[in-house]
């Protein structure tokens, strides 16, 4: 299954075809508005503005397995983030990332494994995965990975598709 065509709807509750994003490179990353690593908003945002003339998107994945970190309607969840981060990239619904309610985008995305091999379920909110242009999942960074890190940025850079 390529991962364009898992249905999903947006923050807003509108259809949200993920086809729109098939020629650029995109960091999909579930997201959480009462975690510890919630500042990495702001990073997320910042790589939105610097990389997405070049073909490049965030996708904001809100989800609320993990500690009950993101309980907000998708109101209070939109109006927290635009409000205290300047977060304009797209976000989708809220969405499970782990157990029999595994969204699709997940099944396909948790079979990337991370730097040391490990593939499967999500560990905690922040969970980065880079997604090729063309929809080919490459590379799986973990939540405390930080947005300016070398190997994230220069993994970024290798499949921006211009």
């Amino acid at each position: 299954m390529a991962i364009y065509d898992a249905p999903i709807h947006s923050l807003q509750g509108e259809p949200l075809d993920l086809h729109r994003f098939e020629s650029k490179a995109m960091l999909v990353v579930n997201v959480a508005s009462r975690c510890g690593l919630t500042p990495q908003y702001s990073g997320l945002e910042s790589l939105q503005e610097q990389y997405a003339g070049r073909g490049f998107t965030v996708l904001g994945v809100p989800c609320n397995q993990f500690g009950e970190q993101e309980p907000g309607s998708a109101e209070e969840i939109e109006s927290f983030c635009s409000t205290t981060y300047g977060v304009r990239f797209p976000m989708t619904e809220k969405l499970e990332v782990n157990g029999t309610g595994r969204h699709r985008l997940y099944a396909e995305l948790t079979q990337v494994a991370d730097a040391e091999g490990n593939a499967g379920d999500i560990q905690w909110n922040f969970e980065k995965f880079l997604v090729a242009p063309g929809g080919q999942p490459i590379v799986r960074f973990r939540p405390t990975v930080e947005l300016s890190a070398p190997e994230l940025v220069t993994a970024i850079e290798a499949v921006l598709p211009g």
